[in-house]
């Protein structure tokens, strides 16, 4: 029986060992931290539970074959909920917008805010739902060997779309700062700014509108219990608290992983980790990217996060709010073209205590607040002070309300956790950004050019960043590994 040793526990990484053992392969799972998930962990604190990192359940299609592969269903682990309304966007003007779980309502949005504009979004929508089949048919099942893998009758009649950008698309279309901003908003899961992201990506607003936002009741973390469960079943065994200090290999083939010390022999190694920190497992000329193949890449942003519990229900707020109250376009250049602390940046709220009564105790809310910040700043704990104050004090004037008296505790979460906890490149924390030149067969290999049955997975390689490419990147990257064994693939 072959055995595969595989580096970390998020999503790509028990996905892939799901698939490994399901085709009959020994699999051993070694994660570095004391619980699995990556950055899908939780926080439990005085009664609250926090989803540490995701926090949106879209694309449930993807979750559905995921374990229908298994012959399993979602409902048999966890309960999805459908939000109503989906998210809430608060704008420069004082004004907010919540997107509702209809497209008759939100076509009626569009229209009000922009007179014409509802029927121009069913339009653009057919092109979003056009380019979604394709993407999920043609492409983002594919393992990024060859540009040939994007060629097809499909992605030839869209090839235009790859050379305009979602921003140019959508502003030729609609004029409304407001509803401009909530249709480039999704491709903010992606890694980048609307102006570097092909057009093609616009099956994100898809994903938004017409598959909707929804929610495991007890958290993002239901879905890691569901994997960890399936995975158990199908004889993967998982390690916490096991740090992988090496790759062994001989004559330029795996030998195995050392772990805590202690060499543990393995056929195939297959990482979910952070790809750079992985090859630094390596000695230097069996790597297959240098460090200045790393610093020319475009990396998604790293994240300023807080967990806040509250000694009482707040009014006003919603599962999802979008804080768009300033300059987007200053704080993406703070980000990305000169990298520094936002001066006036765009925060997102989570309150899934006002959906769920599990995750805070009875009359309490928990609070989850996000800040986009570029990789690599300095992180200190007087900069998470600050801009704490500084969104707390915006929330309680969009809600009216005084809140900042009526926090229990908070614990925050930046930079330089993301690199001690992940190993994570400068810190980010959503992978590298699918911009046009860092997309499918452009983004770094599956599979280690200089090592052989050394193969990666994750939001670094391809598809991409997000929940639901980090489930097909982990069934790609098991593909190849079948391949290797010769066995029969999946379907």
């Amino acid at each position: 029986m072959h055995r595969v040793n595989i580096i970390g526990s998020g999503f790509s990484s028990l996905s892939a060992a799901c698939y490994l053992a399901y085709a009959g392969l020994e699999v051993n799972l070694f994660e570095k931290n004391a619980s699995i998930g990556g950055r899908a962990r939780k926080m439990v604190k005085e009664g609250f539970t926090f989803d540490m990192g995701p926090s949106w359940y879209w694309m449930p299609d993807v979750f559905d074959k995921f374990f229908l592969d298994f012959g399993k269903k979602t409902s048999d682990f966890y309960e999805l909920k459908r939000l109503t309304p989906s998210y809430r966007v608060y704008f420069e003007d004082g004004t907010s917008i919540d997107i509702p779980d209809s497209l008759d309502e939100i076509f009626k949005i569009f229209e009000k805010e922009e007179p014409g504009a509802g029927k121009i979004l069913a339009k653009f929508l057919e092109d979003a739902g056009s380019n979604y089949r394709i993407a999920i048919k043609n492409l983002v099942y594919k393992p990024g060997v060859s540009p040939l893998e994007l060629v097809t009758f499909e992605t030839i009649r869209k090839l235009k779309q790859f050379v305009v950008t979602i921003s140019q698309q959508v502003r030729k279309r609609f004029k409304s700062p407001k509803l401009i901003k909530i249709l480039e908003f999704p491709v903010l899961f992606l890694g980048a700014k609307p102006q570097d992201t092909p057009a093609f990506y616009n099956f994100m607003n898809h994903a938004d509108f017409v598959l909707g936002t929804w929610y495991p009741m007890g958290g993002m973390y239901k879905v890691v219990e569901a994997m960890e469960s399936l995975a158990l079943s199908l004889g993967v065994k998982i390690h916490t608290e096991s740090n992988v200090e090496k790759i062994s290999t001989l004559d330029g083939k795996v030998q195995g992983l050392i772990v805590n010390d202690v060499l543990v022999p393995s056929d195939f190694v297959l990482s979910g980790a952070d790809y750079n920190h992985t090859e630094t497992l390596l000695p230097v000329n069996l790597r297959s990217y240098n460090e200045s193949y790393w610093q020319k890449k475009i990396f998604a942003p790293s994240s300023l996060l807080f967990y806040v519990g509250f000694n009482k229900k707040l009014s006003g707020v919603l599962h999802h709010m979008l804080f768009f109250d300033t300059d987007f376009d200053a704080h993406a250049s703070d980000i990305y073209d000169d990298p520094k602390w936002p001066k006036a940046p765009l925060f997102y709220a989570s309150f899934t205590s006002v959906t769920d009564p599990s995750v805070a105790p009875k009359g309490k809310e928990s609070g989850f607040f996000l800040i986009p910040l570029a990789p690599d700043l300095e992180d200190s704990h007087s900069f998470r002070e600050k801009y704490f104050d500084l969104i707390l004090e915006r929330l309680e004037k969009h809600t009216n309300q005084s809140i900042k008296p009526f926090i229990s505790f908070k614990e925050s979460y930046c930079i330089n956790d993301f690199k001690r906890d992940y190993n994570s490149y400068k810190g980010n924390a959503y992978g590298m950004a699918n911009t046009l030149l860092q997309t499918a067969f452009l983004r770094p290999k599956i599979r280690s050019k200089k090592v052989d049955n050394l193969f990666f997975t994750g939001q670094l390689t391809v598809p991409g960043p997000g929940v639901p490419p980090s489930l097909i990147s982990g069934k790609i990257a098991s593909e190849l590994i079948f391949q290797n064994t010769h066995q029969k693939v999946l379907a």
